[in-house]
């Protein structure tokens, strides 16, 4: 099998904007800008290919309903990173708890869903 993943695109209304809130929050940097209209954002310390981009691609019409499909992200103190993240301007939408696993939805500056999850709650 040749298939690898390369990364994840976020539709959007504004990607240089956008880019400012997800390049803060995971330490990722602008790696390439297609002239405002597409722009890759992965780890400035790794080669290109290390680790997967997200992209931010400008599209003409809103978001509407749920996503279909969101980054997940975990971390050891998902509270903390929650605080973080609704500093840097994310929305929380709400918790949920199973057994073993805690996570919280948010949503970034445009409302495009992404869930960060913790196994100690």
């Amino acid at each position: 099998m040749t298939l690898g993943i390369g990364g994840v695109t976020i539709d959007c209304a504004d990607p240089r904007t956008l880019a400012e809130f997800w390049t803060a929050a995971l330490g990722y940097a602008v790696v390439t800008d297609f002239e405002g209209e597409f722009l890759f954002l992965a780890p400035p310390d790794k080669p290109q290919g290390a680790a997967p981009y997200i992209g931010l691609q400008r599209v003409a019409e809103p978001r509407q309903g749920k996503n279909r499909a969101h980054l997940d992200f975990n971390t050891e103190d998902r509270p903390a990173e929650v605080a973080r993240l609704v500093e840097l301007g994310a929305s929380v939408l709400g918790e949920h708890v199973v057994p073993g696993l805690t996570w919280t939805v948010l949503a970034d500056p445009e409302g495009n869903e992404f869930c960060v999850g913790s196994p100690n709650g």
